[in-house]
């Protein structure tokens, strides 16, 4: 019976590299089960160093430190521009769009720029032990939604805590995550939380996963993600009659550069796209092989992305800016898939 048992977990170990490179739905777990099995084991063995100084959001780093090379175990690259803001020694509230799980690889990877940096999670996070329990230790701020006033006392006792300690605040503005190619709608609670203590609203925008990542056909390759921290936004003076104006202001500009960015990624990913179709036929003459490339469409980008390039390919082809420049990039090297 022993030897059986041997015999199959033999080959079911066998099976593990066939599976992951011709099967995209395993891949997909796969990668995710990694993740997730590496950061929980990374809270085990922090929880007690988070002990000598609980609730310090200091310990991030440390966490940051443990945890920012999953993003190269599972294919993901982030790219980081606008560096300058995001280092200041400033107390701000950072927005930013919130479009996977994966996020937190991205914030994992820039976490030394941002260094005392803390998040406002929602409550429920907190009983996922053991990330749950390392994350409270860590210094994160979890607020019960549903409660909302209860949530409202939280926020302003970590608001006057912030200022006085120059932490800043991440916060994911448009709430729940969704990976649909667009920015969601805003809630008014960073922007009411920056007028109170009259500190800095600092944008910072993920590019679109469009290009390798697809929740519902269960779809995760490698990527290569634009990280584009915008200059900050002062409140100083601002009332919350100003709080409609201000997020709108903000919201503008953070879905101008997604736009920017993302239609960068979807023009990165082409280049893959073109040079398997010419391969795959060089029999057939340049002119069909040429069209095949050009309406060939990306097997994870969907129609999200494809739309966020149409609408910003006017206005990325002649941009001189430097957080949302969509020239300069058609010699970037291919993505592969891990």
């Amino acid at each position: 019976m022993s030897s059986f048992i041997e015999l199959l977990g033999l080959f079911l170990v066998l099976m593990l590299p066939f599976l992951y490179e011709t099967n995209h739905i395993f891949r997909y777990y796969f990668k995710f089960l990694m993740y997730y099995g590496i950061v929980s084991f990374n809270s085990i063995v922090l929880i007690p160093a988070f002990l000598t100084r609980p609730c310090d959001v200091r310990n991030l780093l440390w966490a940051s430190t443990w945890c920012h090379r999953i993003s190269t175990l599972i294919g993901l690259r982030w790219e980081l521009r606008g560096k300058e803001h995001l280092a200041k020694d400033q107390a701000c509230i950072i927005v930013a769009n919130h479009q996977s799980s994966l996020d937190v690889l991205g914030m994992f990877d820039i976490w030394h720029v941002m260094n005392k940096c803390t998040v406002v999670a929602k409550r429920e996070l907190f009983y996922a032990w053991p990330f749950g329990l390392a994350a409270w230790l860590a210094g994160l701020i979890f607020i019960d939604r549903v409660r909302g006033e209860k949530a409202r006392e939280t926020l302003n006792d970590v608001n006057r805590r912030i200022k006085q300690q120059r932490i800043k605040l991440w916060v994911f503005p448009e709430g729940t995550r969704r990976n649909t190619g667009e920015l969601h709608p805003f809630k008014k609670g960073a922007f009411h939380m920056a007028i109170d203590q009259q500190i800095p609203i600092l944008p910072v925008v993920f590019s679109s996963y469009g290009t390798f990542l697809n929740d519902k056909k269960k779809i995760l390759n490698a990527g290569r993600i634009v990280i584009t921290t915008l200059p900050p936004v002062s409140t100083e003076g601002l009332t919350k009659d100003d709080i409609d104006v201000l997020m709108d202001r903000v919201r503008t500009q953070m879905s101008d550069t997604f736009r920017l960015t993302s239609a960068e990624a979807l023009q990165r990913y082409k280049p893959m796209m073109k040079g398997s179709t010419n391969s795959s036929s060089s029999n057939s003459n340049s002119n069909n092989s040429n069209s095949m490339a050009a309406t060939t469409i990306p097997p994870v980008a969907d129609v999200a992305v494809a739309a966020v390039a149409s609408r910003s390919s006017a206005g990325s082809s002649s941009t001189s800016s430097p957080y949302g420049q969509a020239t300069g990039y058609g010699k970037a090297s291919m993505l592969k898939t891990l």
